[in-house]
């Protein structure tokens, strides 16, 4: 008797712990966006600070991009400031073997923010192009001369999803 007493309390504080946190759950403060579910998106790879992190390109302020990229066109993207979105430095014409985009920022720092300002890098006719992986590095190059930069109005939505390690 005692055995199945026991059996049906612990049956019944189950019960209610499930129910509990059920309610728990639907009544938690704070916006609800929907169940989440798992979508196949291309996932891209750029440098920051000599190691990679993964990102999403999904939008960009300009039409002509948005059509060649395959992504959204958001005109309202151009009422980011181009002085506080970090740089996104894309390398034109020849590039070295596994050159990737490098980044001027990542989650966790101060100056990150999925909003990047598109910043053209282009290498001289007489430089051998040489695998950039930090906004550092561009840099000493571009003070080199052999590396050029050229800034755009161009914004793009490239929200990092996965940090590297380095």
């Amino acid at each position: 008797m005692q055995r199945k007493i026991l059996l049906g309390s612990a049956l019944m504080l189950a019960a209610f712990v499930a129910v509990a946190g059920a309610y728990g759950s639907m009544s938690a403060g704070g916006p609800r966006m929907g169940p989440a579910r798992a979508i196949e998106r291309p996932a891209f790879q750029g440098y920051y600070d000599g190691h990679k992190d993964t990102y999403l390109n999904t939008d960009v302020s300009n039409k002509a991009d948005a059509k060649a990229m395959h992504i959204n066109y958001a005109p309202i993207l151009n009422s980011v400031p181009l002085k506080t979105a970090p740089e996104i430095y894309l390398v034109e014409g020849k590039a070295a073997a596994g050159q990737l985009a490098v980044f001027g920022s990542q989650p966790g720092e101060p100056t990150y923010s999925p909003v990047w300002k598109e910043t053209i890098l282009t290498w001289k006719a007489s430089a051998t192009p040489v695998l950039t992986k930090s906004d550092t590095q561009i840099n000493q190059l571009e003070k080199k001369g052999g590396l050029t930069e050229r800034s755009t109005s161009v914004r793009l939505n490239c929200p990092i999803i996965k940090v590297g390690k380095g």
